[in-house]
């Protein structure tokens, strides 16, 4: 997969950009005041191939003029029904302020309806301002049950069929 975005271009996950995502995460969680959790929240952006690729999830990259500057990725989870959970939404300071959020979870939302899946779950921190209103303004409602310890939101949208022609 390869979708243009101005000066950007969301591509598949490789092996070889398994470094710089990880980096991506962990300098976008610092700044906001997040720890990294290697062990723990962020183990699968470490191991991609198991917890996305082998159940039937996609992780995404975002390059900037060769530069990877931006994650975001899905994988399917036993909460709700028939659902998704949007993970790994993260855009370095550079690549903000752009539209690119907006669009990374517009074609994430299009490719999981595409899959027929009918809920899209994410949990995320209130710190994370920016990704808070996004969500909020993309049809997200509140939900409960958080289950990431730093995080302390959880939203839900449930997608409308799509009709077969």
């Amino acid at each position: 997969m390869q979708v243009q975005y101005k000066d950007f271009l969301l591509c598949d996950w490789q092996p070889t950009d398994r470094a710089a995502a990880a980096e991506i995460i962990r300098a976008v969680l610092a700044e906001y005041g997040l720890g990294w959790e290697p062990e723990g929240a962020d183990r699968d952006v470490l191991a991609v191939e198991a917890s996305y690729q082998a159940i039937n999830g996609e992780f995404w990259v975002i390059e900037q003029h060769g530069k990877l500057v931006g994650t975001g990725a899905y994988y399917p989870i036993l909460r709700g029904q028939n659902a998704v959970e949007i993970r790994k939404m993260y855009l370095l300071p550079e690549a903000r302020g752009k539209g690119l959020g907006r669009f990374l979870l517009q074609a994430l939302e299009v490719t999981i309806a595409t899959r027929h899946f009918e809920q899209i779950w994410i949990e995320t921190a209130s710190v994370l301002t920016e990704a808070v209103k996004l969500y909020e303004t993309s049809g997200y409602q509140p939900a409960t049950g958080v289950e990431t310890e730093r995080c302390d939101r959880v939203y839900l949208k449930v997608l409308q069929p799509r009709k077969e022609f």
